[in-house]
């Protein structure tokens, strides 16, 4: 059996780094691997910015990647990626003890906009400044996203923008701060595969079509998000 290189970028639950290193994403690789013969070697990306593991996919790093990983027309220039195993979209977080008014993406005037670099949530927010619905963004690298959630008590931000799995994740421990908003977009979630192998891309849509059909995806999306379906891009809260 060989290894199949899988970059993943932590932290990001419920995709990964949840209790005992695992996580949706884990979870999803680990079967895709053992459908075609190999075993998931799960290998970390260390970037300050999240687009950079695609250039690390593109050097031949990994040989697929996945980390809650949004398909982008930008990024499909740069990676293959699989049918959506996810379909999710941005939620907002606060300090609701703070900031009792903010409710929603309506109530940020004046406010700061935390996201991560090279995240989805980024040009989002950027374009809520231009809207003039917000003050500022600002951006924290990749792996500070418990910073970023850290400052939302301390006004170092004042809103927190990430996609809303993993965002409901990150707050859980923290109780004054709460996902107020989801919805915010509607984004497919897909693992990416390096462009120049088309024999691994044709094996892993094959074992993935059978995963589904097997009903194993439907329980790992149980498992780490609480219901079975692709399509978790609900506004409700």
């Amino acid at each position: 059996m060989s290894d199949l290189r899988v970059g993943v970028a932590y932290p990001d639950p419920p995709f990964n780094a949840m209790p005992g290193h695992g996580g949706l994403d884990i979870d999803v690789m680990t079967a895709l691997a053992g459908a075609v013969g190999e075993r998931a070697e799960f290998v970390a990306y260390d970037g300050a910015d999240f687009d950079g593991i695609f250039d690390r996919l593109a050097a031949g790093d990994y040989d697929c990647v996945i980390a809650g990983t949004t398909v982008t027309p930008e990024r499909q220039s740069r990676a293959a990626f699989l049918p959506p195993y996810v379909i999710t979209g941005q939620g907002l977080a606060v300090d609701t003890s703070r900031l009792p008014h903010v409710r929603s993406v309506d109530d940020l005037a004046g406010l700061t906009i935390g996201v991560q670099r090279g995240n989805t949530s980024e040009p989002i927010a950027r374009q809520l400044v231009a809207d003039g619905k917000a003050e500022r963004v600002r951006v924290y690298d990749h792996g500070a996203i418990s910073t970023a959630i850290a400052d939302l008590l301390t006004g170092g931000c004042d809103a927190v923008m990430k996609l809303a799995p993993a965002l409901v994740e990150l707050v859980k421990a923290v109780p004054e701060v709460e996902v107020v908003q989801r919805g915010l977009s509607v984004e497919d979630i897909a693992i990416a595969v390096n462009p120049a192998d088309q024999q691994l891309l044709a094996r892993l849509q094959v074992a993935q079509a059978e995963l589904e059909a097997s009903g194993e995806f439907q329980r790992i999306r149980r498992k780490w998000l609480g219901n079975p379906y692709v399509d978790q891009s609900s506004g409700v809260l």
